[in-house]
């Protein structure tokens, strides 16, 4: 029973689907008389490339990362719901979008639980110092392993050895801006918007080496409420989007929050990764990971 899904998993949804098109024969029509030849095309100028435009890194945009980033770091407990979107090739060219959401509350310095109620087999996440606990409730199967004793320790231990990985890592260290700000190659100040869950926002785009990320800042709050992003290594530019909301900072939370006495007496699986992550893209944060690869949208089962 594997722990994490693979995003090819998806693809077989499309594997019974066919097209096929029917073309009726037909005598072929007379010889048609030369065309004039077209006039040439006049020359045009050309566009810089992307490696020629010079980065540009505003101190507005940086502002607003550090206002974020000091917001979150400041809370002692935070819980959020993240509703991530991430686009997967199909085999007819057009790509197509599979949601994940997650639900997410932390404690600092060392308390994490994590429900993904779906799409797909719903799975559960807890780390409570010591041990870290995969649960896939539906088949009552659960992976513990022993974890360092930081919130950021565990997940790069659960990254290394089981291939799980959340879109929002940056957001729950220690020091967002310093896992943001290290590399940067652009940052610029995009302008206001309401759009985002009826919340004033601004907006702005930060990029480094390895991903190309426009972020929805709360205007009043500083909380992050919306990440769109590419990866530069990703030769089909897939866009990976993000929405989070129903954010409570500081709340009171029950001893009982980060463990499952259903995880604790259900039957065992292995805590490692089910296969090879695909390629294109990695985590932000330093000790994450350095190849250009990043884990599945984890812990799901199969």
């Amino acid at each position: 029973m594997k722990i994490s899904r693979t995003l090819g998993r998806a693809l077989a949804l499309l594997a019974g689907f066919a097209v096929a098109t029917t073309v009726g024969a037909q005598s072929a029509p007379p010889a048609a008389a030369p065309a004039k030849p077209a006039p040439a095309a006049k020359p045009t100028a050309k566009k810089p490339a992307a490696s020629q435009v010079k980065p540009i890194v505003e101190a507005r945009a940086m502002d607003l990362l550090k206002a974020m980033s000091a917001r979150l770091a400041a809370a002692k407990s935070m819980s959020f719901t993240a509703v991530v979107g991430y686009e997967y090739p199909s085999k007819f060219g057009p790509p197509i979008v599979y949601t994940t959401r997650y639900d997410v509350t932390m404690q600092r310095p060392n308390k994490l639980r994590i429900l993904m109620p779906g799409d797909g087999p719903a799975s559960e996440f807890y780390y409570d110092g010591k041990t870290m606990v995969a649960y896939a409730p539906a088949e009552n199967l659960a992976a513990f392993a022993d974890a360092p004793p930081t919130i950021e320790g565990a997940l790069a231990a659960a990254l290394k050895n089981a291939a799980i990985y959340f879109p929002f890592t940056d957001l729950l260290v220690a020091d967002p801006y310093a896992a943001m700000a290290d590399g940067v190659r652009l940052a610029f100040y995009v302008g206001p918007s309401t759009v985002i869950g009826g919340t004033k926002t601004d907006m702005m785009v930060w990029a480094n080496d390895v991903v190309f990320v426009q972020i929805w800042i709360g205007a009043d709050d500083k909380l992050p409420r919306r990440m769109r992003a590419i990866f530069r290594e990703d030769k089909l530019g897939l866009r990976h989007e993000m929405e989070l909301s129903n954010w409570q900072l500081d709340p009171v939370l029950p001893p009982d929050t980060f463990a499952s006495q259903k995880a604790q007496t259900a039957g065992r699986m292995a805590f490692a990764a089910p296969a090879p992550p695909p390629k294109g893209v990695k985590p932000i944060v330093k000790g994450m990971g350095t190849k250009p690869e990043a884990a599945t949208p984890a812990p799901k089962t199969n």
